[in-house]
């Protein structure tokens, strides 16, 4: 990636270094807030909120939080108000001053804290090298669990999402991928998205699922016979993104060049950089009637898959529909 287009990616003002490709390991990732995302209302709101709750828990303590990315990485403050929150003592130091016995430190509150909220290490979206490193969503996203766990009545504001940029070093140099991250849940019906059809089969008729999955997967072969390809698990098959791919390249006209994707993904990152590119074509041409996470795709979803594939059914059967009328056929 060029050094300007990684510098308007970030949005970085003149005189901030973008993150330099040896600052990150062969297949190491990082994660920025552009501006727009850190000056966002509703973000900057839920720091404000959680700030206060932290300092008014420690009032009695006398700690104070001024920032949320400075004050939490070493494990000082969330020791003292995990213990605050949740009435016990825990076995850590209470000063550490090494990075060594502040990553120990900060690994026994987080083990605890996991433990209360009864995560397992890999279910948490917070990690003693996230946290460490001063990332600011793994820290809101560790706030939020406790505040909801411990002080349900707590206000938060609702619905806060942001854009997020990874940073990955490749061989060929360093890639970028924009995701949006969910922060805190959605809570009124002003807020939920409305629900979609797969919504309520799921629900309401479960003993179906099989019989709209053959209808799609006997589509979507008829539509990549001419490719050679042929699709029997649909669960499975569209999770690295290539079939996918090239199902709307053949059905909406685009011609994708094989730069622009990965042929033969050999890791998530690629499988979810194909899904991430297929689903920005779908929205563009609207096929996407609610919000598809790309991970839930690469993590074989079955109904984040159905949503995706039925758009382009719907769309595509009506026209095949249309075009079998003769015409001048009454409505």
């Amino acid at each position: 990636m060029e050094l300007e287009s990684l510098y308007d990616l970030l949005q970085l003002p003149k005189g901030v270094e973008p993150p330099a490709e040896e600052m990150l390991s062969q297949g190491g990732k990082k994660r920025y807030l552009p501006p727009t995302s850190r000056k966002d209302p509703k973000f900057e709101e839920l720091q404000k909120v959680l700030m206060e709750w932290i300092n008014t828990t420690l009032l009695p303590e006398h700690i104070v939080v001024r920032s949320l990315e400075e004050d939490m990485f070493d494990g000082l403050i969330l020791h003292h108000l995990f213990q605050r929150l949740a009435a016990l003592k825990l076995e850590a130091e209470d000063i550490a001053l090494t990075a060594t016995s502040q990553k120990h430190k900060l690994a026994v509150v987080l083990e605890a804290v996991n433990r209360s909220l009864q995560l397992e290490e890999r279910q948490a979206k917070w990690s003693v090298e996230t946290i460490f490193n001063k990332d600011l969503l793994s820290t809101l996203h560790l706030l939020v669990a406790l505040a909801k766990r411990f002080q349900p009545n707590l206000s938060l504001p609702t619905n806060v999402q942001v854009e997020v940029i990874t940073i990955e070093s490749t061989k060929s140099g360093l890639k970028s991928e924009k995701s949006v991250e969910q922060l805190t849940e959605y809570s009124t019906d002003k807020d939920q998205p409305p629900k979609d059809i797969f919504d309520e089969l799921f629900k309401l008729a479960p003993e179906k699922v099989n019989a709209v999955k053959e209808a799609i997967v006997n589509f979507v072969n008829q539509k990549l016979d001419r490719l050679g390809l042929s699709v029997q698990n649909l669960d499975t098959q569209f999770a690295d993104g290539v079939i996918l791919l090239l199902l709307i390249g053949q059905l909406e006209g685009f011609f994708l060049h094989l730069k622009e994707f990965y042929l033969t993904p050999n890791s998530p990152a690629e499988m979810l950089h194909n899904v991430t590119l297929a689903l920005e074509l779908l929205k563009d041409e609207g096929l996407l009637s609610c919000p598809v996470s790309p991970e839930d795709i690469v993590s074989k979803d079955a109904k984040s898959t159905l949503r995706v594939l039925y758009g382009l059914f719907c769309k595509h059967t009506q026209r095949a529909h249309r075009d079998s009328m003769p015409r001048g056929a009454p409505n």
